[in-house]
């Protein structure tokens, strides 16, 4: 692979949009491009109107929605399942757990495709599978098939949970970027909480089938909403993922330059140029040379052509992890979500046998779980925006994403004792009042926190969020599986209230891990970036 060079940025004139064949002329009162993610394109998804950001909140939002709920919406269901397909218990477990396996590590592969190739082909491809899976699931005879279906199932929707807080990273910008995240983690989060209670009505109604006749219904939903409504909101030359790939795709045609004047590594960096900027921002950046001559096109985007051969998902999966700071948050995420499986699995199974209630009445007990976190992450993201706004004022308007995750610091005592009041609520059989109130308080609180960390991952990876992303729900999954494992073996031999106490003393670590980050990460992010730029000096 050809050592590529640093880009000098020169100054644009019209910094909304640039067509892909015009030819720029730039003036002398123009700004320098300093970061990626304001690289100019054409249609710009950030000067899109309210209504069309809107609708793409919307179908995004509903598309995540149905994904997380198809993970526990046959739980009311499994005892039926089992004598229909003459199922173990055992088997049954694996429905779930693959399901959460693959979910969580899959968007990998789709974040990868997602930055050659778009959102919107990602959102189609991985919508028909979830259609197909679930097709397959309501026609199940037996559990073998039923395993293998849900691994598809899980497959197709993965691409949502991964790639929608892509989409919204292209169309916000990061002033506004925590209040939407909250908006849109609402709709995931309340999946789960509604997922029981619908299984539970639809298998009492009819039987355990139409649980996956529900899903394929809202799979051919939201394959038609994102064929007809969903405008790709992809843009490549904010993506420093595609660069990379044209980079190696074109590295034996020598240096990468466009047509229109735009390159991804040009002049050389200037000996005079004294003044640091993030590496993200500076390598790989797309600029517009003073003076190229338009009657010597060389090999661009436009006609250097990537196709899925291009694409390995590990190299952004390792340059994510390769940063302290994003793995100290990743790790936080995951265990805040191996938490929320645990709770949701062990809850289901004290209420069923301590208290004798139904799979629906299980599902309402759920639901306040799901209406705390619903509130926490819409409350907790514009929180977060507000002190974001705050901090950058007080810093002479100098922004870095470390100011996001400030915001989490309000809940973080709150965590522990709500986990402590709530696994000792059960252990004592206290009435359920007192357990719907502690699931509500768990649900703000976690979510709050994780509104901020999630937000913070897109705001300190830049060009690299779909990747960001796809890794955070890669330790969700197999955090939040390992969980499910475990969790019955632990409750069984601890009961609710050392088993949550426990969970209470690693949520505290992980708060822990948050603060180290507050105060840590923007130094090991330049140490990152200054490494990285010696690298490519060599």
């Amino acid at each position: 692979m050809a050592t590529p060079t640093i880009a000098k940025v020169i100054p644009v004139s019209e910094p909304k949009s640039l067509p892909h064949n015009s030819h720029v002329e730039p003036s002398p009162d123009t700004k320098e491009i300093t970061d990626i993610e304001h690289v100019p394109v054409n249609d710009d998804p950030r000067q899109w109107s309210y209504a069309r950001k809107t609708v793409t909140l919307c179908i995004v939002s509903m598309a995540t929605m149905v994904s997380s709920s198809a993970a526990n919406i046959q739980n009311p269901s499994n005892i039926l399942i089992r004598t229909d397909l003459h199922a173990t218990n055992n088997q049954i477990s694996w429905t779930l757990a693959a399901f959460i396996l693959v979910q969580g590590n899959f968007p990998l592969i789709w974040s990868a495709i997602a930055e050659i190739t778009g959102r919107k082909v990602i959102y189609l491809l991985s919508s028909g599978l979830f259609v197909v899976g679930s097709a397959v699931l309501a026609l199940s005879k037996t559990i073998e098939v039923m395993i293998a279906m849900r691994t598809l199932q899980a497959a197709g929707s993965s691409a949502f949970l991964a790639i929608s807080a892509a989409t919204l990273a292209d169309i916000y910008d990061t002033h506004e970027r925590g209040t939407m995240m909250g908006v849109f983690y609402a709709a995931p989060l309340l999946g789960p909480a509604l997922g029981p209670v619908i299984g539970g009505l639809l298998s009492q109604a009819f039987n355990w089938r139409a649980i996956f006749y529900f899903l394929l219904i809202c799979g051919v939903i939201i394959f038609l909403f994102f064929l007809i409504l969903f405008k790709d909101t992809y843009r490549c030359e904010r993506s420093l993922t595609y660069y990379s790939a044209l980079q190696r795709r074109s590295s034996s045609r020598g240096p990468v330059r466009h047509s229109s004047q735009s390159t991804i590594a040009g002049s050389e960096f200037s000996k005079n140029q004294t003044h640091d900027k993030d590496l993200e921002k500076q390598f790989q950046l797309p600029v517009v040379p003073e003076k190229i001559p338009s009657a010597t096109p060389t090999p661009g985007p436009d006609n250097v052509r990537l196709s899925i051969k291009d694409i390995n998902p590990f190299p952004p999966y390792f340059q994510i992890l390769s940063r302290k700071n994003n793995v100290l948050v990743l790790t936080v995420n995951g265990l805040v979500f191996g938490f929320n499986y645990c709770l949701s699995y062990t809850c289901e199974r004290t209420l069923a046998n301590a208290y004798g209630y139904d799979a629906l009445s299980v599902g309402l007990v759920l639901l306040c779980l799901g209406i705390g976190s619903v509130a926490g992450s819409i409350i907790g993201g514009r929180w977060s925006d507000r002190v974001v706004g705050k901090m950058v004022k007080a810093n002479g308007g100098q922004w870095y994403a470390e100011m996001r995750l400030e915001s989490s610091k309000l809940t973080m005592l709150w965590i522990p004792l709500s986990l402590i009041g709530y696994g000792w609520a059960c252990d004592k059989h206290l009435n359920v009042a007192v357990i719907c109130v502690m699931l509500v308080l768990i649900g703000f609180t976690t979510i709050w926190m994780y509104a901020s960390t999630l937000a913070y991952l897109v705001d300190a990876n830049p060009g690299r969020s779909a990747a960001a992303v796809a890794t955070n729900s890669s330790f969700r999954g197999s955090l939040a599986f390992l969980s499910v494992l475990i969790a019955v073996p632990l409750q069984n031999a601890w009961g609710d209230g050392i088993l949550f106490t426990g969970w209470a003393c690693v949520l505290a670590a992980a708060e822990l891990l948050v603060i180290i980050v507050v105060h840590k990460g923007e130094s090991w992010r330049k140490g990152n970036e200054e490494n990285e730029r010696k690298v490519l000096s060599k």
